[in-house]
């Protein structure tokens, strides 16, 4: 029997994610085993989000789920943030569900827009109550999700999870999906070489799969992830898209360093290779520091006026090209 292995070690954050990555098969198999660390686990929920979509997968195509005796405070863990529940294993444990209002958002599936509408409405501004703190992340949330609606053809829908951490008072973000994945989505309109190519193009300002057209539609204009990556970069915080082959993480920018904004994603502070095991469909996962920093208005007209800037430069570009008749 060809079994799929996955080990969640005790903690996996974006800024060290790829170990974890590189350490299993996401090719079909018959069985997903999953274990842990012998201790404790806490995960970015990017992590908990692409576990999830996996077994979802798996659990569509009537494969079998192993997860393997995972210890107390593990399986507590696991049991609250809902990842028995979804994936309807019995974990053999009842729990005082205390009220997680301010501190994480449990794995949720989410369908269609309606879902999505009551996901933002009834989730999003329990995390606290400032609205220039709730915004950033009501944004984040529904462009990703609205993503995975418009592009990524995800027959289980978008898996999201999140949870702030009080230390750092940061909130982390996971948005995962089995779709396509960017390359065949951006492929409608481009030809990316690879999964990286592809990435870089759905990350740099007014390219979208669905039109050739600089500054893409009315209704899908290309600015969705250029908007995330950019507010993740002022924040000086993480950013992780990764899909097919290619996983593309932004670093943090240093704090002695000006925070510039640059169309192309490529030039940032990051890391991004194309030798990752295949990942049918496209995982996202970011941190968003909550210190005190630009209003959030303020900073989407900044990011707004970038993007407006760079369109028109490749628009620009696009008609001094040489024509040959």
């Amino acid at each position: 029997m060809i079994r799929m292995k996955i080990h969640l070690p005790n903690s996996v954050w974006i800024g060290n994610i790829d170990p974890f990555l590189k350490a299993f098969d996401t090719t079909d198999k018959e069985i997903l085993e999953i274990s842990t660390h012998k201790k404790w686990v806490s995960v970015h929920p990017v992590v908990l989000s692409m576990v999830t979509a996996l077994g979802l997968k798996m659990r569509a195509e009537g494969k079998e789920i192993k997860f393997y005796k995972p210890t107390a405070t593990s399986k507590h863990y696991f049991e609250r943030m809902g990842l028995f529940r979804i994936l309807k294993l019995n974990s053999k444990m009842k729990i005082t569900e205390h009220e997680s209002a301010g501190r994480f958002i449990t794995i949720q599936v989410i369908k269609d827009s309606k879902q999505l509408d009551k996901f933002i409405t009834d989730m999003i501004p329990l995390l606290h109550s400032e609205p220039k703190k709730v915004e950033p992340i009501r944004y984040i949330i529904l462009e990703l999700v609205r993503n995975v609606f418009e592009h990524a053809n995800s027959n289980e829908g978008a898996i999201v999870c999140a949870q702030y951490y009080p230390k750092s008072n940061t909130i982390r973000i996971g948005v995962v999906d089995n779709g396509m994945g960017i390359k065949k989505s951006i492929s409608q309109s481009y030809s990316p070489k690879t999964d990286i190519e592809a990435i870089s193009l759905a990350l740099t300002p007014g390219i979208t799969g669905t039109t050739t057209k600089i500054g893409g539609t009315e209704s899908n204009a290309g600015a969705g992830l250029f908007f995330i990556k950019s507010l993740a970069k002022v924040n000086r915080d993480f950013f992780m898209v990764y899909s097919g082959k290619g996983m593309y993480k932004l670093l943090k920018n240093p704090k002695n360093k000006e925070v510039k904004l640059i169309a192309d994603p490529l030039k940032d502070h990051s890391s991004y290779k194309n030798d990752y095991p295949y990942w049918q469909g496209t995982v996202v996962g970011i941190d968003l520091c909550l210190d005190e920093h630009s209003d959030f208005d303020n900073l989407l007209e900044l990011i707004r006026a970038f993007y407006e800037k760079a369109r028109k430069e490749r628009t620009r570009e696009k008609y001094r090209r040489p024509r040959f008749i």
